[in-house]
């Protein structure tokens, strides 16, 4: 049986060791130097399918001093993750972060540090997809690889199966040829049952030791001309400067080394902030009053080593929230844990804000998601549908003091199986500036679900989503 056809099956196979975890613990044309702009091979797409930053409605400016409560001028990031999650350890209290709320912003960036890339460059992702967005990157790169750069690269093999684009070997081949180390974790042999967990969800990029992207988005090119059956793809990434950036480093190497079996290692990986004449020229800057004073703990999910460290994060999160939360979350199918936490805080008076999307690029999940946000509509939960798009975000805000985003979605694969990892950001200028983009979208691209929309669904629909939502530890 072909390998893209057991991909499409695997999420129904039955996961008899979910109960176990379950119970035990409670996803062309170049310029002088020789490298095509990104904005060559992007801007094309974005005026071809018509999809501009503006079709998301009016966006926020991000304001560099916006005007803090008494308790954000208070909020102490030592004492919070001491006493709310003792767990965390990779913690770092000298970063910048800026946010990017599409694809274009996200590759624009990207490719401007790739072409300034000195010594190495590691990219960990779900999948390439074979498009237009992963040629012009793997064009750069090759430049990069013959200017004598290190290129490093490894995608999950369910990622790639899953994607209509995959990778194949003669493409691989290539790309070897062109100087690239590409490798594909946990390759889907037989018998490929044995593969079902544990995949590699993680984004991850480390420009010279000193520069990490992650987030929301892989490498493709719908991020930015969005999909033809639901139109925009929206999502958000962010970069990091710092000392969080060597957690990044710490968790590719570690997975590359397991997957290769080398032994990349060396002080010369771990170098420490750049020095201002030497840090990566015309990217997005962190303009907030914070910048270079962030306090970021990066939370690495590996199946062996921190199996719950991400879901108790969010649990923990939710659980200590005082007056509101807002999520955005494309595969809202929840587990009991996360569920019961959203519960008692609508119970205690906090308020519980929850973008998802009208339509998904995964069968059967919209019917679970939304056989989920009626629950919690019903018990006082803000529930807003996404319009005109997918929103494939994995953001969540926390009394406006806090943020937790990265790659893990909330569903059994992120919470239970899969590599992930998320960056706990604790830091008021940076969730404002994340709550700016969660309250456009809320006022321009949403639709509120109230009983008469809900009521517009037909009973058999009613009943469909009731019955799928028994998959939820499957999916």
């Amino acid at each position: 049986m072909h390998s893209s056809l057991i991909v499409r099956l695997l999420p129904l196979v039955p996961l008899l060791s979910l109960s176990c975890q379950s119970a035990s613990v409670g996803e062309g044309s170049h310029c002088a130097d020789g490298i095509a702009p990104i904005q060559e091979a992007v801007s094309p797409l974005t005026e071809k399918v018509g999809i501009e930053d503006a079709a998301s409605g009016p966006q926020p400016a991000e304001e560099a001093h916006p005007s803090f409560s008494s308790a954000q001028l208070a909020f102490s990031p030592d004492s919070l993750l001491a006493s709310q999650f003792p767990w965390v350890k990779d913690v770092s209290s000298n970063n910048s972060l800026v946010f990017f709320k599409n694809g274009q912003e996200k590759f624009d960036d990207l490719f401007r540090a790739v072409r300034q890339a000195r010594s190495t460059i590691h990219m960990e992702y779900f999948n390439f997809r074979d498009d237009s967005i992963a040629n012009a990157l793997f064009d750069l790169l090759a430049i990069k690889a013959k200017q004598g750069v290190k290129v490093r690269l490894l995608f999950d093999a369910f990622g790639n199966d899953s994607n209509n684009k995959p990778l194949r070997r003669k493409k691989l081949q290539e790309l070897r040829r062109r100087g690239l180390e590409i490798y594909v974790y946990d390759p889907l042999d037989f018998p490929w049952l044995t593969h079902v967990f544990s995949r590699d969800h993680r984004k991850i990029v480390v420009i010279d030791g000193q520069t990490a992207y992650s987030g929301g988005m892989n490498i493709a090119d719908y991020y930015i001309k969005g999909k033809a059956e639901f139109g925009q793809w929206r999502d958000i990434h962010f970069r990091i400067e710092g000392d969080a950036v060597a957690s990044y480093q710490k968790i590719f190497l570690r997975i590359w080394n397991r997957t290769t079996g080398q032994h990349v290692h060396g002080a010369d990986l771990y170098p420490g902030m750049s020095l201002p004449e030497k840090a990566l020229q015309g990217l997005k800057q962190d303009t907030t009053s914070t910048r270079g004073h962030k306090t970021i703990a990066v939370v690495n999910r590996e199946p062996c080593l921190t199996p719950d460290v991400i879901r108790r994060t969010f649990v923990s999160a939710i659980s200590h929230a005082q007056r509101l939360i807002q999520i955005i979350n494309p595969y809202f199918t929840l587990r009991r844990p996360v569920r019961r936490a959203l519960q008692e805080a609508i119970k205690r008076g906090v308020r519980v804000e929850i973008i998802v999307s009208d339509k998904s690029d995964i069968p059967i999940t919209p019917q679970v998601v939304d056989y989920n946000v009626r629950r919690l509509q019903r018990r006082g939960a803000h529930v807003y549908y996404f319009q005109g798009g997918f929103h494939h975000s994995k953001i969540m805000m926390i009394d406006s003091l806090y943020c937790f985003a990265g790659s893990a979605n909330l569903d059994s694969r992120s919470l239970y199986f899969d590599y992930e990892v998320n960056a706990l950001i604790l830091d008021p200028p940076s969730t404002h500036a994340l709550q700016s983009i969660f309250e456009s979208d809320k006022l321009h691209r949403c639709r509120p679900l109230t009983d008469d929309y809900w009521r517009q669904r037909s009973k058999g629909k009613r009943f469909s989503q009731w019955l799928y939502h028994f998959l939820e530890p499957w999916i």
